[in-house]
């Protein structure tokens, strides 16, 4: 399950040992094209990583804190520093191997 987060308790996904962050808006075509493969995503890799969708009209300074300059954007975070990230939509199979990598 992708969970809503927002500023105030952002340091739960920075507790994770893997954490995918989800910048988008709902205006946004793309992003909601990219939700349903991050709910699949996040129901086969459960234990193994946590994911969390950030709007970034209601989360401003989350998204100048990570330069977020276009959406949808994935910020995959390891023990809560950033090691990779992902622009645009992705289809799944890309993002499966990108998640495997980070855990592997």
């Amino acid at each position: 399950m992708v969970k809503v987060i927002r500023e105030a308790d952002f340091g739960q996904a920075e507790e994770c040992a893997l954490a995918v962050l989800d910048f988008s808006a709902t205006w946004c075509g793309p992003c909601k094209m990219l939700a349903p493969v991050l709910e699949k995503l996040s129901e086969e890799m459960k234990g193994k990583a946590e994911f969390f969708k950030v709007d970034v009209d209601e989360n401003p300074n989350l998204a100048v804190r990570f330069a977020i300059q276009s959406i949808p954007a994935l910020i995959f975070l390891k023990n809560g520093k950033e090691v990779g990230r992902e622009i645009g939509f992705k289809p799944e199979a890309a993002l499966r191997s990108t998640l495997e990598s980070f855990l592997g």
